[in-house]
């Protein structure tokens, strides 16, 4: 189903549509998708031409709510069909992903999607498969990364501050009570929430994981049916180890969304507690018969970005059609992130040590 529209004898309006670069279908209409409308309304290079949702009173509410006059349609493929869509931006539930996003980039569009990639490894593998068939890009939101303070961070670690790291660890401990499906999940802290963590990871260290133990459990005062709290550790690819600590049940000293890290290296200790300023402590020159180093603090220099978070990430998504490369979480990128999601689930489920490369193929 959809509503008519034509443009065999377009308006003004409808003539200054068709002319933008980018013709965006935006598939999903719950509450989330407002933030990508907010950031395509913005770009004057871009037009919102269509509304998908299994329910079009879902995608008419939203078309009324914003003021959209594009049509609205229950079916992806007809909606790029009879709007010539380019871009779709994903924002559907997660077993949704893998459709979405096979079926447009065979019909010519390049996709932004939401996180999860997918709900399972062979589908993120197919999704890259497809991608290089067609030759149409993928690429998944993972808004943290797109945060001044994460990049500080990165950059006070990459520049060798605490020389080379061999240990990452990161605290994630707080109480939401959102009820709703996440409260029935079987594993609702790893396979909700923990892919942020890790993406984190892999962009402070720039390395990938190599494989996993995970212990995955619920403990007392648990309001969710399934394992609220984990604890994984994963051997990385550039030799270091990275231990997640983490429970969505945790009441009281909750840690920041972003999680609490410290990185050691050679040299010394990177701190951030996820809320203030990153910040190191390396050894200082050495004093005759000192048994304890010194330490030096050396404080990141937190840059200023014109765009964070969602609206951060999306800019890097739209730079990239625009120089013609990958985006930074470019679906042959974001998958490496997603086997330590589901790697950590396998190892949590069997009890072993999983290696993460095999789970999945790599495309360079």
């Amino acid at each position: 189903m959809k509503e008519s529209y034509s443009h065999q004898n377009p308006t003004c309006d409808e003539r200054d549509m068709w002319m933008k670069k980018y013709r965006i279908a935006i598939v999903g209409c719950g509450s989330m998708a407002n933030t990508w409308v907010d950031y395509a309304l913005q770009r004057e290079d871009a037009e919102i031409v269509a509304l998908v949702d299994i329910k079009q009173e879902f995608a008419q509410a939203m078309a009324g709510k914003r003021g959209l006059q594009c049509p609205t349609f229950t079916d992806l493929r007809m909606a790029i069909k009879e709007t010539d869509a380019n871009l779709v931006f994903d924002v559907t539930i997660p077993e949704s992903h893998f459709h979405v996003a096979v079926t447009s980039m065979r019909e010519g569009c390049n996709v932004f999607g939401e996180k999860p990639m997918a709900a399972t490894l062979d589908a993120c593998n197919e999704i890259i498969r497809v991608s290089e068939q067609t030759g149409r890009s993928h690429t998944t939101m993972q808004n943290r990364r797109f945060d001044p303070r994460i990049r500080a961070f990165e950059q006070l670690i990459a520049s060798g501050t605490i020389g080379k790291p061999g240990y990452a660890g990161a605290d994630f401990f707080l109480g939401p009570h959102f009820g709703g499906f996440r409260d029935v999940m079987d594993s609702p802290l790893l396979l909700d929430m923990s892919i942020h963590t890790f993406d984190q990871v892999r962009l402070i260290l720039g390395s990938d994981p190599v494989s996993v133990y995970c212990h995955e459990y619920n403990p007392p005062g648990s309001w969710y049916m399934g394992n609220a709290s984990a604890i994984c550790i994963f051997e990385m690819s550039d030799g270091s180890v990275f231990c997640y600590r983490g429970s969505w049940c945790a009441e009281g000293a909750p840690t920041s969304w972003e999680a609490s890290w410290r990185v050691t290296g050679e040299k010394g200790t990177a701190i951030w507690d996820g809320q203030g300023s990153p910040y190191a402590e390396v050894v200082a020159p050495a004093l005759a018969g000192e048994w304890m180093h010194k330490y030096v603090r050396v404080d990141a220099e937190v840059k200023p970005a014109a765009h964070t978070y969602h609206f951060g990430c999306l800019d890097e998504m739209f730079a990239s059609l625009e120089e013609g490369r990958r985006a930074e979480t470019d679906c042959r990128d974001n998958i490496h992130s997603m086997a330590m999601v589901l790697g950590a689930a396998e190892s949590a489920k069997t009890g072993k040590k999983i290696d993460i490369a095999d789970l999945y193929t790599v495309y360079v």
